[in-house]
């Protein structure tokens, strides 16, 4: 299908605690659109824009519950395809909803600590091949992802794009 690139390009996260619904415009959320689609997530990029020393406590982690109601990305945040081979997705990206998501509590679930300094630090997390974080259907455990600040730190601006490749 061609590899895409989900991108917000400055926000200030919030310091959210797991299975507590995350703020309109301080996070980026990625899901599944169907029972039969999948995803696979081989990058993550921030970017810190702080003027001053600032830890983000980030978390790529699956959801326990989605949004309900994303809104449409607007630029500048974008999702588009990254070459001319691409072709029309089967995820939904958004960083508002009506109700945003909940990172899931479970110990026995994945979640990438991203932690950076806000002031200037960069996080890249890429896959190894066969190691891409996966996202299927629509059973909600499995189904959604976002990137999102854990409680404690001093959040600071910053900047992120997810790369995906729907399957």
């Amino acid at each position: 299908m061609g590899k895409r690139v989900f991108e917000a390009t400055t926000y200030t996260p919030t310091a959210t605690a797991d299975n507590t619904a995350l703020t309109s415009g301080t996070y980026q959320a990625i899901e599944s659109q169907s029972a039969t689609a999948g995803l696979q997530v081989i990058e993550i990029y921030e970017g810190g824009q702080a003027t001053a020393s600032s830890v983000n406590i980030m978390v790529f982690a699956r959801d326990v519950v989605h949004g309900s109601i994303p809104t449409a990305l607007a630029t500048p945040n974008a999702d588009g395809i990254m070459n001319s081979f691409g072709t029309s997705t089967s995820a939904t990206t958004y960083v508002a909803a009506g109700t945003g998501p909940s990172r899931i509590t479970a110990a026995t679930n994945a979640k990438l600590n991203l932690s950076f300094n806000a002031f200037g630090g960069i996080v890249r997390w890429v896959a190894a091949p066969g190691e891409e974080w996966g996202i299927v259907g629509t059973a909600t455990s499995v189904s959604g992802s976002s990137l999102s600040a854990f409680t404690g730190g001093s959040v600071g601006l910053m900047g992120s794009h997810i790369v995906y490749e729907p399957y």
